[in-house]
């Protein structure tokens, strides 16, 4: 299939905010692959370049051995076909979270199958209309830093609270789906002050 402009441009764009989202969430991402132009971006893939040739892997900076990977299949809407080829390619591979970039939406069976899978596998959907642009670097979004489970127990005890007491924040969220946030997962969040020059609350992840 070969692209317009137009469409060669949207997937760099889409690209680079995944690119920007990895790295954000702890994964081991060069800046060189963020900053990769759009010429750049055009003469390593081609003018006949598909989707599947935009897949990533990537393994957290913590742990090697922990990957995820980021599929972008061609299909409009993607079914339980695609969702079956990837899941095998992760159980060969031992990876056991996914994001998939879809151009418009899953099938309802996709969706169920996804359900269905979720004790094994965690996939992640976005459209490529939510990846247009990094949500976390508008101006009034404030800086987010998900707690690890020991910084978490720390905090709960250093304040004398269950974590259900805390102020809440949707799973659903376009900054918790950016991180990749799950429930019961507490996160920091740090606001800039005129006056106090930082003002940190924390937020339980429903």
């Amino acid at each position: 299939m070969v692209y317009s402009d137009e469409e060669i441009s949207r997937l760099y764009r889409i690209r680079k905010t995944v690119m920007e989202m990895l790295k954000d969430r702890g994964y081991l991402v060069g800046d060189f692959e963020i900053k990769t132009s759009r010429a750049e971006f055009f003469e390593r893939l081609g003018e006949n370049m598909k989707r599947e040739d935009l897949t990533i892997a990537k393994a957290l900076n913590s742990n090697e051995d922990d990957k995820i990977y980021v599929f972008f299949p061609e299909e409009e809407k993607v079914g339980i076909k695609a969702i079956k080829t990837y899941t095998s390619r992760m159980k060969d591979d031992r990876v056991h979270r996914a994001i998939i970039v879809v151009r418009k939406n899953l099938s309802p069976f996709a969706r169920t199958c996804i359900n269905e899978i979720s004790s094994k596998f965690y996939l992640e959907v976005f459209q490529e209309a939510e990846l247009m642009i990094n949500v976390t670097q508008h101006k009034l979004v404030p800086k987010h830093e998900v707690l690890t489970t020991e910084g978490k127990k720390t905090l709960l005890q250093r304040y004398t609270v269950k974590e259900t007491q805390l102020p809440r924040i949707q799973v659903t969220d376009p900054v918790a789906r950016y991180y990749g946030m799950r429930r019961g997962q507490v996160v920091k969040i740090i606001r800039e002050s005129e006056t106090a020059g930082q003002y940190v609350t924390y937020r339980y992840v429903i």
